[in-house]
């Protein structure tokens, strides 16, 4: 059986548009880097500050994954390591002249497009993930989330909200490239327009629009020519769940288990995984593991 390679982009390509929350224009170039490197932000409008797409630089958790280390903080980071997880991409420099990359589309499929339309190459290194060995379960307030030991990747959520847009919906999917990018990273993200302006207030939601976010009234979908799946509420919680547990720094081999569960579960749940080293273990991926 042959190891799978690492695997970073073949050249670098930037994009262009508006932040989620600060609302303010931003541009973000991805490039290639060395094989070992991982996933790092810099910011280029901070004297080229970096930061490790890591779970253990996670500094807030309120509406979007922030990571930050010391002068270096990017917001909103969750729909692009979804798509970086999707492109099975483990070395990437992300460079931003602002506090979040663009929301683009509200999607991952818009950042995987543009990795797409980078290429890809494959790197002299063998690609490793995180096979977890024991169940592991956290639950915060009516929120809980859990891996569990399995042979392949599969997200398994279930969101419930008091609006007859959304009321209760679950979605199983068992991960593939292929699968991820038509079944999962369409999905938009959704917000409710009763919570815009107190958002706006905190210096939130300030680039959300009916084209990048579907917005939900008392009554349903504003937007609703918008949506892409009839249940696209659930597969954006497996999408910022997916960009959640890439900060576990590899692929991880498991089953993951959420319930209400949201970015602060997410990562809550890497921090019990990575507790104790009995509960996992590092292997080196062949091409039949991924068949």
């Amino acid at each position: 059986m042959d190891i799978v390679k690492r695997l970073t982009i073949a050249q670098s390509v930037t994009v262009g548009g508006t932040a989620l929350h600060a609302g303010t224009a931003v541009t973000m170039t991805l490039s290639p880097a060395d094989a070992g490197t991982g996933v790092i932000f810099r910011r280029s409008d901070l004297d080229g500050a970096s930061v490790a797409a890591r779970y253990d630089r996670v500094g807030d958790t309120k509406l979007g994954t922030v990571i930050a280390d010391g002068a270096a903080r990017v917001g909103v980071v969750e729909h692009l390591m979804a798509a970086v997880m999707g492109a099975e991409i483990d070395d990437l420099i992300v460079t931003l002249d602002g506090p979040e990359p663009p929301i683009l589309d509200g999607d991952a499929l818009s950042y995987l497009s543009l990795i797409e339309s980078a290429g890809r190459r494959e790197q002299d290194a063998p690609r490793t993930a995180i096979k977890v060995l024991r169940p592991i379960h956290v639950e915060q307030g009516g929120a809980r989330a859990s891996l569990t030991p399995a042979d392949s990747l599969v997200y398994d959520c279930e969101i419930s909200f008091p609006t007859p847009a959304i009321g209760r919906q679950h979605f199983t999917f068992a991960f593939t490239p292929k699968g991820f990018r038509t079944e999962i990273a369409p999905a938009r993200t959704f917000g409710f327009l009763s919570e815009l302006e107190a958002l706006n207030k905190m210096n939130l939601a300030r680039g959300a629009t009916l084209d990048n976010t579907l917005a939900l009234s008392d009554t349903g979908v504003i937007n609703r020519d918008h949506m892409r799946f009839t249940d696209e509420f659930v597969r954006h919680k497996i999408l910022d769940a997916i960009g959640d547990m890439a900060l576990a720094g590899a692929p991880l081999i498991a089953r993951f288990e959420g319930v209400r569960s949201g970015h602060a579960t997410n990562n809550a749940l890497l921090w019990a995984l990575f507790a104790d080293p009995a509960n996992f273990a590092r292997v080196t991926l062949k091409k039949q593991t991924l068949s």
